[in-house]
């Protein structure tokens, strides 16, 4: 396998990797936090650092929309739901 040929392999995963998410609004992020210890924030915040790598201008709200795949504050207002006291729990075991 090429090196480009992993790039389009690796891209086409990621690519798949969002559309699962946006097919998965029911999964919250502290849901995933727990579970995997990322969410769609992290997703975010990496594409976000690797464009900053390449010298490619990408603010932090760009970055949301392409991994959200719509403006953060729409995707928390249609499908963000207020976190359980258990999930909170759990967060803040895993963070210690």
């Amino acid at each position: 396998m090429t090196d480009a040929e992993r790039t389009e392999l690796e891209a086409a995963a990621f690519r798949r990797l969002l559309a699962h998410l946006g097919e998965r609004t029911d999964v919250q992020n502290i849901d995933l936090m727990n579970l995997a210890g990322f969410c769609r924030n992290c997703l975010s915040r990496w594409y976000g650092e690797a464009a900053a790598e390449r010298g490619i201008a990408l603010d932090k709200e760009e970055a949301r929309e392409i991994v959200y795949g719509m403006p953060y504050s729409e995707w928390k207002e249609r499908y963000q739901s207020e976190a359980t006291d258990a999930q909170k729990a759990t967060f803040s075991r895993a963070e210690g």
